[in-house]
């Protein structure tokens, strides 16, 4: 499958090696303190850049930067408190963000959470997946939309290809799954909804004649925390009995990395692991399947996203 589009970077794909001095640069991170997003920090910081981290846990935060320091004894990093499972939470990081923030070269939006057992619903009555995955970084992007544009930055949004599973359309008749609750439909339900209203949000920029952009990416099988904290026990299992046959989580960062730094890249892309189904090797440019451009479905989905946030914004 893969096979079908050449990679534009060689046959190693994209990797960090690419990149020059990003000093001068600033990066926001969700979920920077672990996996992917802990990854992607360190390879910014290492380049000079400076990145702060958007995380729900302080002391975690705090581990974290300590951490990347004893390797990057120079590197800029802050930490601002931001739990998307809290639409007063986004907000609150959000002022903060522009009161402290002068200017954003990259949100980063990475943050996830993953084959959630049982149905959990946020303080705001969203099923949690698509609560923390979606709703909680749509709120954000609109929130600093207008900063990320004055910096003629970029918005990256990190999915998943289990876009591709599931029900591969937006349930819009039952998006709390009350009926049909399943961990992975859920799931996959939210990392669709993310990638939908990512290609929208790039539509209307390209068509407002706006400076920013707007990428998407997916880790592809990495080694994180992701499935292994809310899972049940047959499905911690079996990623721990299928972990040997993932990448690293250093390299499941490298997507978001291309995205939020690469230049001359393709409207209407999907960026990630190439090989096995998309699920590891050299990274470059995926197949995207075609209900994840669905126009109808996306602005649905954008007026129900402004309704349930209270938010109204667009390009």
């Amino acid at each position: 499958m893969s096979k079908l589009l050449p990679n534009p970077y060689g046959p190693k794909g994209w990797t960090p090696e690419r990149l020059s001095s990003l000093k001068g640069k600033t990066y926001l991170v969700t979920g920077a303190n672990v996996g992917a997003g802990f990854e992607a920090t360190k390879v910014l910081v290492s380049k000079e850049a400076k990145v702060v981290m958007l995380c729900r846990n302080p002391g975690k935060a705090a581990s974290a930067i300590e951490a990347i320091k004893q390797q990057y004894p120079v590197a800029e990093l802050s930490f601002i408190q931001l739990d998307l499972a809290s639409l007063e939470s986004v907000r609150s990081a959000a002022d903060a963000i522009k009161r402290d923030i002068p200017k954003i070269d990259a949100l980063i939006c990475n943050a996830a959470i993953a084959q959630v057992a049982k149905q959990e619903m946020t303080i705001d009555g969203f099923e949690s997946q698509l609560g923390v995955n979606h709703y909680g970084h749509f709120l954000l992007c609109g929130l600093l939309f207008d900063r990320v544009n004055e910096s003629a930055g970029r918005i990256v949004v990190v999915g998943s290809m289990g876009y591709n599973m599931g029900l591969k359309t937006i349930q819009f008749d039952d998006l709390n799954f009350d009926h049909n609750y399943n961990p992975m439909n859920s799931y996959s339900h939210s990392k669709l909804a993310q990638m939908v209203f990512a290609y929208e949000l790039q539509h209307r920029v390209r068509e407002a004649g706006l400076k920013m952009q707007v990428h998407v990416c997916h880790p592809g099988a990495a080694r994180t925390t992701l499935s292994q904290e809310e899972a049940n026990l047959p499905t911690r299992i079996l990623f721990k009995l299928l972990s040997p046959l993932a990448q690293s989580a250093e390299r499941g960062s490298w997507p978001e990395v291309l995205c939020a730094t690469e230049d001359h890249l393709e409207p209407y892309a999907f960026y990630g692991p190439t090989k096995r189904a998309q699920m590891v090797g050299p990274v470059g440019k995926c197949i995207l399947m075609p209900h994840a451009l669905d126009r109808e479905m996306a602005n649905r989905l954008w007026a129900v996203s402004e309704q349930k946030t209270g938010i109204s914004w667009s390009p």
